[in-house]
């Protein structure tokens, strides 16, 4: 998948709002693989309605989602699941992690889906997000800010052509923030892929091709 294109969209919540303000609801805007893009928002103004529409979970708006030239509304379950197995991969801001698992296996769940990744490389990230310790601890007791770690790799086990990470750093450091920026962008240009950064605050200061205001 080369790109994801959002032509004229605008959820039906919306839709009576004379003036959106957005330079992606209503309007005609494409995302190319290989750039990063950040989506900034505002509380209310439809961060997680964007994402979901991008995963296919909704499909409650006006105007066309298309990847490549294939309008979404038209797609089976069998290519939903396809294009998120091995074309789009989403960093949750709610993680949807497995509480009774441990940090390791709530990764390596995935990972044994995938066959993606070798244990050593994703061992390699516990140790430079500084949570090596917290490998074999359950999910469950975990602060967020080391669950939103655990989330990040979790997300980088697939291949895929697009990441869509909503709000990766919210509860993390300066440096600890650093750090997984440089995890998720090696990944990213290892692969090729875009990058969809969201935010309502928070996030990682990189050089983005473009910066839209939902």
């Amino acid at each position: 998948m080369n790109s994801i294109q959002f032509k004229y969209v605008i959820p039906q919540v919306f839709a009576s709002r004379e003036h959106q303000d957005s330079d992606v609801w209503q309007q005609d805007v494409v995302f190319q693989r290989g750039n990063t893009y950040l989506i900034e928002a505002e509380s209310g103004k439809g961060k997680s309605t964007f994402c979901s529409y991008v995963m296919g979970y909704r499909n409650d708006f006006s105007g066309h989602v298309l990847f490549d030239d294939t309008d979404t509304k038209s797609m089976t379950v069998a290519q939903w699941t396809e294009v998120r197995q091995k074309h789009v991969s989403h960093l949750f801001q709610e993680l949807r992690l497995f509480p009774e698992l441990t940090a390791l296996e709530n990764v390596e769940i995935k990972n044994q889906l995938t066959h993606y990744k070798q244990r050593e490389e994703i061992v390699r990230w516990f140790e430079m997000l500084g949570i090596a310790d917290k490998q074999h601890a359950k999910v469950g007791v975990m602060s967020f800010g080391q669950q939103q770690r655990v989330a990040l790799m979790r997300s980088l086990v697939q291949p895929f052509d697009f990441l869509l990470a909503d709000e990766p750093i919210s509860h993390l450091d300066d440096q600890n923030a650093a750090i997984m920026g440089d995890i998720l962008m090696e990944e990213v240009k290892k692969q090729g892929a875009a990058l969809i950064i969201t935010s309502i605050g928070k996030h990682i200061n990189f050089n983005y091709d473009k910066v839209l205001k939902l």
